[in-house]
């Protein structure tokens, strides 16, 4: 999988169907300021490291408030995995929660299998048993298994009590949200992956008048990004002003 939109098939899909899945090509290790995360990033990126059958596999939770990047590690993972031409899959539940849970049949065949918003499927019986066979796939397979929810896994209100206790198998992370001067960082490095360069006061003058939300500041960016080369001009306050003032620069 890359950043451009691709069809994952998957067994347990009716033969007409495919699932769109699309990974952000700014989703990447290297543009995640990890501040006080950086034990679970350390523990993401071990998975790339290890071998494509690692004995047992490694399962990974991960959890934490909206905004804590638990999407952006979850497809800079997948990311890695498919420049290594490994195979991996990134399913949002939330989003594809609403087809059959037969969606995951198959699925534990993948090396690397990454479920974003698991507090959409708790309480879902058919998805619960799912997701409870995928994880014994890929601990028999040795392959990889990395979960996020908003939730404590082991406080997410699952019905099935040995899907339960299989969330906890592996490590668990509650990722925390950035202080302002990471939040910066993040926002530079983002800006260096686009091309362009965040001074630090242009950074500063961002944090200062917009949502303090990393999402929503990185979609400012692209809009600077697209901006600034239409204009052919570099991105300092006076140009920020000037977009976030346009309404056709949206």
């Amino acid at each position: 999988m890359t950043g451009d939109d691709r069809k994952v098939r998957l067994p347990g899909l009716p033969r007409q169907l495919s699932l769109d899945l699309r990974l952000r090509d700014s989703a990447r290790f290297a543009t995640y300021q990890a501040g006080p995360n950086a034990e679970a990033v350390r523990a993401l990126q071990a998975i790339v490291r290890d071998t494509p059958a690692a004995p047992g596999g490694r399962q990974i939770s991960l959890w934490g408030a909206p905004a804590t990047g638990k999407t952006h590690l979850l497809q800079a993972l997948c990311q890695a995995f498919a420049e290594r031409e490994r195979t991996c899959l990134y399913l949002p539940l939330k989003e594809f929660g609403a087809m059959s849970a037969g969606v995951l049949e198959g699925a534990g065949d993948i090396e690397l299998v990454c479920l974003d918003e698991l507090d959409a499927v708790a309480g879902r019986g058919a998805w619960e048993r799912a997701v409870f066979h995928l994880i014994n796939a890929a601990r028999e397979r040795g392959h990889a298994l990395v979960m996020a929810s908003r939730e404590n896994p082991a406080h997410l209100g699952v019905g099935l009590p040995d899907l339960g206790s299989r969330l906890l198998w592996g490590p668990v992370y509650r990722l925390l949200g950035l202080e302002d001067a990471d939040k910066l960082k993040a926002l530079q490095r983002h800006a260096v992956q686009r091309g362009f360069r965040l001074s630090q006061e242009s950074g500063r003058y961002l944090l200062g008048r917009c949502s303090r939300e990393l999402g929503a500041l990185i979609r400012i960016l692209d809009r600077l990004d697209r901006a600034s080369f239409a204009a052919q001009r570099h991105v300092t306050i006076p140009f920020i002003k000037a977009v976030l003032n346009d309404p056709d620069a949206r």
